[in-house]
């Protein structure tokens, strides 16, 4: 699904060091050129015009002005696919927000396994950010949840969302569009460690229902969305008539953990029926076959359409093996639901 010719990156920090390390690191690949680096982003801004790079990689901190301004600047006039490079930190959300596809840790510098590991990484998402969609997509008119769509017997049902590149604000726009008594939703967005709570601490500051990172044991109740956190699975588990979820130290499946068939093909078992699958953006084919067996146990199932998505990868191929009911763009999902919710069929 890459691009079959070399990915011209240009490499963007103001650490010298740094900035070298990243550039001969990546440049180890055969599918990827180093056409540039830049100190700073008005040096970056130069360089973009001289070289035309397929994918930038961005430091978050820098002198003149961050990342984070620069993205601002930069996406509205020359759309173009960044990987953010960034220590831990939640400003990782708002350079996501203000238009780069993905993100990466800055190794810990002390340790020789973890810069191979930083490099790999990178090398892997520059890739996947070489086909991603870039361009501000034109808004259309939101179809808005409303409560007063809600009937009254939802204490049973559960919305269940799988994503990956693209998926952190793919999945705030769904629940930022939900009122606060929405049966609850489970969320396996392919994400490391500690960004996970940060990410659900970020949510439920701007969303009506309540959303946090979940813990083992934790009961599932309307109103609550609960994100995996980063290295562990979460299934779902019913007991009584109250569903919990599981989280739990695994293998990776599908090449992620948390994963989302691990998800799905839990909540097929214990819900069944009275489930929604949403599958959303994303590189691979995480979630298709688990979206496919909630189908199959009368689940109701939605993709978001290829438009909508940053990278068609994951509902792509949940659609092609018949698990998709109905595509939706990502500014309608959430008001597709009440319809459902309330018994209709797709």
């Amino acid at each position: 699904m890459y691009k079959s010719k070399k990915v011209r990156v240009l490499v963007v920090d103001d650490s010298l060091i740094f900035r070298e390390t990243v550039a001969k690191g990546i440049a180890k690949d055969r599918g990827i050129e180093v056409v540039g680096t830049a100190s700073d982003p008005f040096d970056a801004r130069d360089k973009i015009i001289e070289y035309e790079p397929d994918v930038i990689t961005l430091d978050v901190e820098m002198p003149k002005m961050n990342g984070i301004e620069f993205l601002k600047r930069l996406m509205p006039q020359y759309p173009l696919p960044v990987v953010v490079v960034s220590a831990v930190s939640s400003n990782v959300f708002d350079a996501l927000n203000a238009g780069a596809v993905d993100f990466v840790t800055k190794p810990d510098g002390r340790s020789v396994n973890g810069l191979e590991g930083f490099i790999k990484e990178l090398v892997t998402k520059i890739k996947i950010a070489s086909v991603a969609k870039v361009a501000h997509w034109k808004k259309k008119n939101d179809e808005r949840f409303s409560n007063n769509v809600i009937g009254s017997n939802i204490s049973n049902k559960i919305i269940a969302i799988g994503s990956s590149t693209g998926g952190t604000e793919a999945v705030a726009t769904i629940l930022k569009m939900l009122p606060k008594n929405i049966p609850p939703i489970v969320v396996v967005q392919h994400m490391p460690p500690v960004f996970t709570r940060m990410y659900a601490e970020r949510l439920n500051n701007s969303c009506a229902m309540e959303v946090r990172e979940a813990k083992n044991g934790d009961r599932l109740y309307n109103g609550l969305a609960l994100i995996a956190p980063g290295e562990y699975h979460m299934s779902l588990e019913k007991r009584g008539t109250y569903y919990y979820v599981k989280c739990f130290k695994g293998e990776k499946v599908n090449g992620h953990c948390p994963a989302v068939d691990v998800l799905f093909e839990s909540v097929a078992k214990e819900a069944g029926k009275n489930a929604i699958g949403i599958i959303l953006t994303g590189m691979g084919y995480d979630g298709a076959k688990g979206l496919l067996s909630m189908k199959k146990r009368g689940a109701i199932t939605i993709g978001q359409n290829e438009e909508s998505c940053v990278v068609y990868g994951m509902p792509k191929v949940a659609y092609d093996i018949g698990a998709v009911q109905k595509q939706v763009s990502i500014e309608n999902i959430a008001g597709s639901l009440g319809p459902f919710l309330n018994g209709s069929k797709v």
